[in-house]
């Protein structure tokens, strides 16, 4: 009789990928459903990182690598980061991964011991407490509120370390809630971090070029150069050049850290494709120009869909500085019955109600470790974010 591990049995599946999942099932059954739970751009890779992945298929680049990412790309990389970040690293200290959740995934395999804490702000990313657990660590959760913008104070870091504490992920701007921390706001969450020489910080950097207005983007390690030693800077493709299928990652840190990370993936996954790497060489020291057209295109699709969410009875959207993700609450439809005549008592009630009744997918906050909200992504058309907006509206006119 089959039997999952231990290990296994301590975590759940992705929600989000479920909900991305059951849209697609509902689609393929014929009903009319839009998918607002699945975090990748519509947009399509740029022709210039295609070209460069066909040259190096025609060029014979289709070998097996170095295990932690090509000597060209990891040079590429200290470059991105030297030229938008103004960190230096060297290419010892680069590593390149199959996806961003392969680096997060094996930093954490080769630094948890069983009782080692890391601290995670509410709401969460959904894979990274998952992926502590599975690494035989303890997710400690730092909570956030709408009210702080879903942003972690100084206070509540303070409050989450003890002892054991080995990490801090710290993910700006935020999936699932678009929130981005300034300089100032990362500049008190360092000096709360430079009094705990044990913790070491995770910045999950993938957002990093998706911030809207006048905000402007920093990573810890740049605001406080005394956290260099401790820090792993990660980032990737897959949002900024719409290569999520492409499956690369990267980060640098300290070389002890990334010379363990790379013998992880010596026994696992290996080398990522050596197609992806070249393309990745060229997103990364290619044209950068679409980035920021791209962006507004976002922050446009942002201002739509809170505008439209704010008008719907019982909803509160608040208006994030990135990414392209937005966090409403629901507080004012909990204990209300939906059309179908159920009680609505959570936020995964009111996604399952909305999906039943209007077939738009969402995923429910409870997923993300904060309630009463939900997520949207609304990296999709204008014109499906409208049908949607206007679904959710009528769902929650509908609300008694």
């Amino acid at each position: 009789m089959f039997a999952e591990s231990a290990a296994l049995a301590r975590v759940k599946p992705s929600a989000t990928l479920a909900a991305d999942a059951k849209a697609r099932d509902l689609k393929a059954a014929g009903k009319n459903v839009i998918s607002l739970a699945a975090g990748e751009p519509d947009f399509d890779t740029p022709d210039n990182i295609k070209e460069a992945a066909i040259k190096a298929i025609r060029d014979g680049k289709t070998k097996y690598t170095n295990v932690d990412g090509i000597p060209e790309l990891k040079e590429a990389i200290c470059a991105k980061f030297a030229r938008e970040n103004g960190l230096k690293y060297t290419p010892a200290q680069v590593n390149v991964s199959p996806g961003g959740k392969p680096v997060i995934y094996n930093a954490m395999v080769s630094t948890l011991n069983p009782g080692d804490e890391v601290v995670i702000p509410t709401p969460y990313w959904v894979s990274y407490p998952d992926m502590v657990l599975l690494a035989g660590g303890q997710p400690v959760f730092a909570p956030t509120t709408a009210e702080n913008g879903f942003k972690l104070k100084a206070a509540d870091l303070e409050a989450a370390i003890t002892p054991k504490t080995k990490w801090l992920i710290l993910n700006s701007p935020s999936n699932p809630s678009g929130a981005a921390y300034t300089k100032a706001e990362l500049r008190a969450l360092a000096d709360v971090l430079l009094r705990h020489p044990q913790v070491w910080v995770l910045t999950d950097d993938m957002y990093e070029h998706l911030v809207f207005g006048d905000f402007e983007f920093w990573t810890i390690a740049q605001v406080e150069p005394q956290l260099y030693e401790r820090t792993l800077t990660m980032n990737g493709v897959s949002k900024a050049y719409a290569m999520t299928g492409w499956r690369i990652g990267y980060a640098a840190g300290p070389v002890p850290l990334i010379n363990a990370m790379r013998k992880v993936m010596s026994q696992t996954t290996s080398n990522p494709a050596s197609i992806s790497q070249w393309a990745a060489v060229e997103a990364l020291n290619g044209p950068q120009d679409f980035i920021k057209p791209n962006a507004k295109l976002f922050e446009g699709r942002r201002d739509l869909v809170v505008s439209m969410l704010n008008q719907a009875n019982g909803m509160h959207c608040p208006t994030p500085e990135g990414a392209f993700y937005v966090y409403p609450s629901v507080a004012g439809l909990l204990g209300k019955t939906a059309p179908s005549g159920k009680v609505i008592n959570s936020d995964e009630d009111f996604a399952v109600e909305l999906l039943e009744t209007e077939g738009v997918s969402v995923v429910f906050g409870a997923a993300f470790g904060l309630s009463p909200f939900f997520r949207i992504s609304y990296a999709t058309s204008n014109a499906a974010l409208e049908d949607a907006c206007t679904r959710i509206q009528r769902f929650c006119g509908a609300v008694k």
